[in-house]
């Protein structure tokens, strides 16, 4: 593979994430830029480059064939992204992954091989890893202020599949990657696995508490159903995880997750840290932008809780309204920063894949 020169120019394959959040990020970025587009449907796609305006194309091979074309980023569904991720390896491309990374671990140990085979960087988008308060208690808890690590807890409790009358889609289906495992669990396990250590064991209890939902007009699963049919959901609202981690020094650190996508008023997404030296805190309530809205509270021996001011060598060059826009820019820089340079790329598929096996395990109850 011929080294690439800046600023990397960017294929988006998807355009739900990737029109809301890549799109602007890219643009933002001084290191890369979006050149194309991709979606199966011309007329989505026809009118996702009139607004972009961008050209795209609905056939990946052609898309793949551009020499224009250095590097894709793939954020449909996840069904179909191992396949489009192989393709795209398999052409040459660089690739930045949406999570989970494919329905299986095996799935992307493969694409690892492959990767590594043809020279090219996978970037993986786990944007807390860019978020600037997650970044500063990683940097406390790597001085040393929790002392020996006792105990991590971890809530993500979250309403926005609490409406039962949300229609049935893909994220409704455990074949097709749905359910709050991959929806947040892939995030939880990549954190715990960053501030903390890999998982050595885990066991788990998933449930569905919404069993059924209506399938949207027009919706090919309906076929010749009355609208307003019901159809079975079987993939999991509701997760709770017992992990044993690993500490950077080879003690295990118990740890507990509790994830759910059907909490109304849940109190949102909260990491918990005790140790022998003291305790740290981050967390949000804010259920309108999961990355705006957190704190971080310290506490050293047995004093109180107190507020850590954000430092600002972790801050943004940019925010937007949309909170997710700023943390998947930087993840941006990294990627292409990592492909210039000839690197490893960190959150990548190393990561990726210590992630998904963590969702596997979870779904077949266990792992010791």
């Amino acid at each position: 593979m011929s080294a690439i020169e800046p600023p990397l120019r960017v294929a988006i394959a998807g355009l739900g994430f990737g029109e809301k959040v890549h799109l602007p990020a890219l643009r933002a970025s001084a290191h890369s830029q979006p050149v194309a587009l991709w979606h199966p449907r011309q007329e989505r796609l026809e009118a996702a480059c009139r607004k972009a305006e961008l050209p795209g194309s609905s056939d990946f091979a052609a898309l793949l064939d551009d020499p224009a074309v250095d590097a894709v980023v793939i954020a449909t569904p996840p069904a179909p992204r191992f396949a489009l991720a192989r393709q795209a390896l398999e052409a040459g491309k660089h690739v930045m992954l949406e999570k989970p990374v494919a329905l299986c671990s095996e799935d992307a140990e493969e694409l690892q091989r492959l990767a590594l085979s043809n020279k090219l960087t996978v970037a993986v988008d786990f944007e807390y890893r860019a978020v600037p308060l997650f970044q500063q208690l990683e940097a406390l808890i790597r001085s040393g202020v929790l002392g020996e690590r006792y105990l991590v807890k971890l809530d993500w409790l979250m309403g926005s599949r609490a409406d039962g009358s949300r229609p049935w889609n893909w994220y409704s289906q455990r074949s097709e990657g749905g359910g709050v495992l991959g929806a947040l669990g892939t995030h939880a396990f990549d954190t715990l696995h960053w501030l903390v250590g890999p998982t050595r064991s885990l066991r788990a209890q998933l449930s569905t508490a919404i069993q059924q939902r209506p399938l949207p007009e027009g919706s090919l699963a309906a076929g010749s159903l009355a609208e307003g049919t019901l159809a079975t959901v079987d993939a999991e609202d509701i997760a709770l995880v017992q992990l044993e981690l690993e500490s950077p020094c080879g003690d295990p650190v118990p740890a507990q997750m509790t994830l759910a996508s059907v909490a109304r008023r849940g109190r949102g997404y909260w990491i918990e840290l005790y140790g022998s030296g003291g305790t740290v805190v981050l967390g949000s309530d804010n259920q309108a932008d999961y990355v705006h809205g957190f704190g971080l509270w310290q506490s050293q021996g047995g004093e109180p809780l107190r507020p850590i001011e954000p430092d600002p060598q972790w801050a943004f060059e940019r925010t937007w309204e949309d909170g997710r826009i700023a943390p998947v820019e930087r993840i941006h820089g990294w990627w292409s920063q990592a492909i210039t340079q000839g690197r490893p790329m960190v959150p990548g598929l190393g990561e990726g894949i210590l992630s998904q096996r963590c969702c596997d395990w979870a779904r077949n109850g266990f792992c010791s």
